[in-house]
């Protein structure tokens, strides 16, 4: 017997079968195997986490990615996989994991509830910590505060702070997480300074070493990086506090448990074999005893 279906109900079906081919998309495994190719993300300001290599990328987070690469190889039966490098700009790294447009995001990121709206996160592979890099010569008042060698108590610990912080001017990269920190830092404390932005790390330290401001903010690694490799590097220095800590993993797409379990299996076994322990060495410095604890935490069973 045939049935007829009413005109809107036909259209909703049609509809949702146009929608199969963009569902069955969003499963990275499938997506590697139907093209062959593995695409990396990366932020190519980022060394020594991931930086521009000719027309490929380096750095401690691009090694990992590439075990991954390793893995999907033996996983999907693809010897011939193909690794494609896609250099991101900071504030698109996150839609670019979204829309598929890479498959992972190798440089290593906080994840904020916000961002977990939009993707996932393997488990950590680095402890980030902010920091400041600033002149030799800053005023004492604002390396005092910045070093948090002020009393931790009271309202008179915010006006020592506010006195310290104020009438200066501070510098982020713009669209990045430590932007959104420091104006809301400002804001809670009240204080009256000057935020300005920059595109990436470099220019943040040349613009602290040209006088152009008075301290520029973000992940201590890369500062201590940038710092070295300035011409001014002599007259700069990076404070010892560390404002804040957080884990930054690398970005996955959102809900794809089959490839997340992957990435983490991965990950933990680099863990537990020590290979990322020298990837660390390798690229960023040597280990601590703290780093080493959290190594161990990281990892899963």
């Amino acid at each position: 017997m045939n049935v007829q279906l009413p005109k809107p109900v036909s259209m909703l079906l049609a509809g949702l079968l146009t929608l199969l081919p963009v569902l069955a998309g969003a499963d990275t495994l499938e997506r590697v195997r139907a093209n062959n190719t593995f695409t990396l993300g990366y932020l190519p300001d980022f060394a020594p986490f991931s930086s521009q290599d000719g027309d490929k990328a380096s750095g401690y987070g691009i090694e990992l990615c590439l075990k991954v690469a390793d893995r999907l190889k033996t996983e999907l039966s693809l010897p011939n996989l193909q690794v494609r490098y896609q250099a991101l700009k900071v504030g698109e790294e996150i839609s670019a994991v979204s829309s598929g447009k890479v498959d992972i995001l190798c440089t290593p990121t906080p994840a904020t509830l916000e961002r977990r709206k939009s993707v996932s996160f393997s488990i950590p592979v680095y402890t980030a910590g902010l920091s400041a890099v600033v002149r030799n010569d800053a005023p004492e008042s604002l390396l005092r505060v910045l070093n948090g060698d002020v009393a931790h108590t009271g309202p008179t610990w915010r006006a020592t702070v506010n006195r310290g912080l104020a009438n200066h001017t501070f510098a982020a990269v713009a669209g990045g997480v430590t932007e959104a920190w420091l104006r809301e830092k400002m804001r809670l404390l009240g204080v009256v300074a000057t935020l300005v932005t920059v595109e990436n790390n470099e220019d943040g330290v040349k613009l602290v070493a040209d006088g152009k401001a008075n301290a520029f903010l973000s992940e201590r690694m890369l500062l201590n990086n940038y710092v070295a490799k300035s011409k001014d590097a002599g007259e700069l220095m990076v404070v010892g506090r560390l404002f804040e800590f957080a884990p930054a993993s690398m970005a996955l797409e959102r809900g794809d448990e089959d490839f997340r379990l992957l990435v983490d299996t991965v990950l933990s076994e680099m863990y537990r074999s020590g290979e990322i322990e020298q990837a660390y060495i390798k690229y960023l410095d040597r280990l601590g005893g703290t780093s080493k604890l959290l190594f161990k935490v990281y990892a899963l069973p």
